[in-house]
């Protein structure tokens, strides 16, 4: 009996050891409300209770070695069990009196500005390792060796700026080649472009020259004989009499609806001739296709034959007249047309019975308002300022010779009527 109370006493009072730095203490119990208090109060804010009861072992000891307590470890564990109910109470009186003295109590324990304390150590060791550091690090990077990364980047920046630098001459010679191709080529575009622009200018010249410039004529006369009863066509690449192929548009007259009355023969020309070069053509037109009437069609007034006249006959049987390059059927086409096929019908009236004398005025009132008509355009080339006025007098002019060119028409017609129905 007493041997087990004894155990228990002695299983009361724990056990505790100091081992190194180690303080282990076993089955020790504290019979202290308010020290039981606290560490349930802890616990309710999150804290382990050997933790509280730790933090109370620490800040004790630490109280009791700022008071000058220095004694041997046996007299400590004396002391603690003695004093253990004075500790419990003196802490449960320091947490009553709120936070603010707890965290005084362990800023003056462990205030950075106090000296030896474990902030401070750990204070001027982290200075020492920093300017350690500091140190080394700007040793390295003032070497001159490999160990200086400063010295690695450098020669890597060196290095593609370099390569840079030798991409960017790759690049402008690739660029200047292309650029001297580019070059060759619009120069050859353009050369080219010229070349096309000259033989075009030069088919254009060849389209208002030689049988381009026929071609237009002759479809103007065509359609001035259709409207007539007329056969017209264009036979400069047939040879006529003598094999000669002088005359480009041969007109007889009357021959759609019959047989032919007269022929007229148109010879055109896009260049100014001479006089005697002029009338070889005509003359040898007529004789070439058998004409009794010759007309020369000239591309525009500047190509009439110097010291000739438009619009005026010679000898009976010739007249020049000037049309327009591009549209040649116009009212001075029609007029030379219509002119020389009355002279060849006036030419038949002694085989018909027609009123000659009403031919002969009509004729001869035609060929004066011809002459009044040239005289007028004359006029108007040559008199630009009154243009107007003169083109006025050119119309009546030009109405009243086509009134006589019908009135001659409309007497030839009836005589041949009478003659058919006689």
């Amino acid at each position: 009996m007493e041997a087990s109370e004894n155990l228990q006493e002695q299983s009361r009072q724990g056990s505790v050891r100091a081992i190194g730095n180690r303080l282990v203490v076993e089955r020790l119990e504290v019979e202290d409300e308010r020290a039981a208090r606290v560490v349930r109060e802890r616990v309710k804010n999150g804290h382990e209770p050997p933790q509280t009861v730790r933090d109370a072992i620490e800040i004790g000891a630490r109280v009791l070695e700022r008071e000058g307590t220095a004694a041997e470890v046996d007299y400590v564990k004396a002391e603690f069990g003695r004093h253990a109910t004075d500790l419990a109470q003196s802490l449960l009186k320091s947490i009553e009196t709120g936070n603010d003295l707890l965290s005084e109590e362990i800023a003056k324990s462990f205030g950075a500005d106090r000296q030896g304390t474990v902030q401070q150590q750990i204070k001027e060791m982290l200075d020492q390792s920093a300017q350690g550091q500091r140190e080394a690090i700007s040793r390295q990077f003032s070497a001159t060796d490999g160990s200086n990364p400063r010295a690695y980047f450098k020669e890597v920046v060196v290095r593609a700026l370099r390569y840079a630098e030798v991409r960017r001459q790759q690049e402008g010679e690739e660029n200047r080649k292309k650029i001297d191709a580019l070059t060759r080529e619009i120069v050859e575009l353009t050369q080219r472009d010229e070349a096309d622009r000259r033989v075009a200018e030069a088919e254009e010249a060849g389209t208002r020259k030689g049988r381009t410039f026929e071609e237009r004529v002759a479809t103007a006369i065509e359609s001035i004989a259709g409207a007539r009863g007329d056969a017209a066509s264009a036979v400069g690449d047939e040879a006529g009499a003598g094999g000669s192929k002088k005359g480009d548009v041969l007109v007889e007259i009357g021959a759609a609806d019959g047989p032919g009355l007269g022929r007229i023969v148109f010879e055109v020309k896009d260049s100014k001739l001479t006089r005697p070069k002029a009338w070889s053509e005509m003359n040898g037109a007529m004789e070439a296709r058998s004409a009794g009437f010759a007309v020369l069609v000239v591309a525009g007034e500047e190509r009439v034959p110097a010291g000739q006249q438009e619009l005026h006959e010679y000898e009976g049987n010739k007249l020049i007249v000037a049309v327009d390059p591009e549209e040649p059927d116009g009212r001075s086409l029609e007029l030379a047309y219509r002119y020389a096929r009355c002279r060849l019908l006036i030419s038949r009236e002694a085989e018909r019975s027609v009123d000659a004398a009403g031919v002969r005025v009509a004729a001869a009132e035609a060929k004066a308002l011809l002459e009044e008509a040239r005289s007028i355009k004359s006029a108007l080339t040559t008199a630009r300022n009154s243009v107007d006025k003169a083109r006025t007098g050119l119309e009546g002019m030009v109405a009243g010779l086509l009134e006589r060119l019908e009135r001659i028409e409309s007497l030839v017609s009836a005589a041949a009527d009478a003659e058919e129905a006689g």
